[in-house]
């Protein structure tokens, strides 16, 4: 994505894997990114991919306390501003959570407290970092819930979640997200369940704050149309794994991997005729205690047999295809060119 050193986050062979009864779950399993300071990457792949274990894992909200503790296993490096975070102290950790790196989560009903008023939440978020009064946080809570686009939020300060439509409880969040600053925002899936008119506000809100606060954002969907508006950068995850990454604009419009083929595939484009059919990903992901073997999407891929076998025997790794554009396919690129090209 961008020179490790300029990159403000940068995950390298992260691996989060979970022991179960049934075996080891390789929810994530050798991922590897940067990011920088105003610029945004978008993490798409369906549900189950790794999505948002990995951005659990950069906020340091698997185990209890600390990286590496708990049921999850982590593996790997994090760096934030080049401070490692998988062997930093549980208590450094929770300093730079909410004020280095902030996160929205995907469902803001189940994120607010419903005792406490949204107001108090905010309060709590800024007093955790900052030594000042009570009257001081409400006066940036209200300040953060105007910048949002709540309506006289002075008044909406004293209201509970359940007094918000779904809309406006995605706003608190972000409120609450902002409030001290973060130089990350993450935001899990924040236009889920939201209909179109809302999603495209909160995609505005989301764009103009980062313009404003110049934070590294990373959104996580398996929403193609939410990345097209937002990101300046894709990932594609599968099973775990990294399988293609690069400029936004280079992956939707010279895609290398068939998944990421097959995801461009499954959504309305209006560059395509009016009559044109969707065509979906068949079949399921597969099992991340039994992934299978070689190139995890091998028995989904129409183009497997192509490869003379080292779909199903060999793991393709992540190589350079154009300039910061990589892939991880067994099909030559030129190969691959034409089948898109053929297949637009």
């Amino acid at each position: 994505m961008t020179d490790e050193a300029q990159a403000f986050l940068s995950v390298r062979d992260l691996k989060v894997h979970f022991p179960t009864d049934d075996g080891l779950v390789r929810a994530v399993d050798g991922l590897s990114f940067e990011l920088s300071r105003g610029r945004t990457l978008g993490i798409v792949g369906e549900s189950g991919s790794g999505k948002s274990v990995t951005s659990l894992a950069v906020m340091g909200l698997h185990g209890v306390g600390q990286y590496g503790r708990g049921r999850a296993r982590i593996s790997g490096e994090i760096r934030l501003a080049g401070q490692e975070l998988t062997t930093a102290a549980p208590d450094e950790v929770r300093r730079l959570r909410g004020r280095e790196m902030a996160m929205i989560f995907q469902d803001p009903l189940s994120s607010l407290h419903p005792y406490y008023t949204v107001g108090a939440q905010i309060s709590e978020a800024y007093r955790v970092h900052h030594p000042v009064g009570k009257a001081a946080a409400r006066a940036r809570a209200v300040e953060l819930l105007g910048r949002v686009g709540i309506p006289r939020p002075d008044r909406r300060f004293d209201d509970h979640p359940h007094q918000f439509s779904g809309g406006m409880r995605q706003r608190v969040m972000i409120a609450m997200a902002l409030v001290n600053n973060p130089d990350l925002l993450i935001a899990d899936e924040p236009t889920t369940a939201l209909d179109v008119t809302v999603q495209a506000q909160i995609l505005d809100l989301i764009r103009d704050l980062q313009r404003e606060f110049g934070s590294a954002v990373i959104v996580i969907t398996h929403d193609l149309g939410v990345v097209a508006e937002l990101a300046d950068d894709i990932l594609v995850m599968y099973a775990g794994r990294c399988v293609e990454r690069g400029p936004a604009e280079r992956v939707f419009r010279a895609p290398q991997h068939p998944y990421t083929w097959g995801l461009l595939g499954s959504m309305p484009r209006l560059d395509r005729e009016r009559g044109a059919r969707l065509t979906p990903v068949r079949g399921a992901p597969p099992s991340l205690i039994n992934v299978p073997s070689g190139c995890a999407f091998h028995p989904r891929c129409p183009y497997a047999e192509l490869t003379a076998g080292a779909s199903r025997t060999a793991v393709p790794e992540l190589r350079e295809v154009a300039r910061r554009h990589f892939a991880a396919c067994h099909l030559p690129v030129a190969d691959r060119d034409r089948i898109w090209e053929a297949g637009r």
